[in-house]
């Protein structure tokens, strides 16, 4: 991979990984709730989960999707079922108390936040895009491993924004019922994501 190559991957990878969706929404509501180390778990889970499916779309399990096109929409209908369960769990959180000490349900762990990638249709979209236009077919491992580590180097960054974005806001929505209404809008926001995929 030449380095122009490499630098435009990168730059993919940033607008990717920062842009809004499911993800990203519950990284910022488990900032504001748990803070950035109880959120580590999920903020892994996410990127872990994502680049696991490039590297399975990477050897070919692309082409599955391509001859069996049923399967994406399935994908679609589970994805929005497991989104619409954690969009619940987060309305239903309560509140932190003035000390800035957590009441809600524990933090979504690794293998949740991995699964939900798993049943992500932008990031089964994403991961084809990323493997066909920056792999190279006569050096495909290589050139796999070296996309998925760039990938690696930006993506976690990128997500680790949306942490620390809702563990800045952890003290001013500890006061009164912020954090209620707080999750209720990520709650309401992880769902209205999802209505694009489910409208395609």
């Amino acid at each position: 991979m030449s380095v122009d190559m490499a630098i435009a991957l990168a730059g993919f990878a940033f607008v990717m990984s920062i842009s809004p969706g499911p993800g990203n929404f519950l990284l910022l509501a488990s900032g504001a709730n748990f803070g950035f180390l109880r959120s580590l778990p999920l903020l892994l889970g996410i990127s872990g989960g994502f680049l696991a499916m490039v590297f399975a779309v990477g050897i070919g399990l692309g082409r599955v999707f391509e001859q069996f096109s049923q399967i994406y929409d399935v994908m679609r209908i589970i994805s929005a079922l497991y989104v619409l369960w954690m969009a619940i769990g987060i309305a239903r959180s309560k509140s932190i108390d003035s000390k800035g000490r957590d009441k809600v349900n524990m933090p979504i762990g690794f293998f949740q936040a991995a699964m939900l990638q798993l049943v992500n249709p932008k990031a089964w979209a994403v991961s084809l895009i990323v493997t066909i236009s920056y792999t190279v077919p006569d050096q495909l491992l290589t050139s796999l491993i070296l996309l998925i580590a760039i990938f690696a180097v930006v993506n976690i960054p990128a997500l680790s924004i949306w942490v620390l974005s809702g563990a800045a806001l952890r003290q001013t929505l500890a006061q009164g019922r912020r954090i209620v209404v707080f999750n209720i809008v990520m709650a309401m926001l992880l769902i209205a994501s999802m209505v694009p995929v489910l409208l395609r």
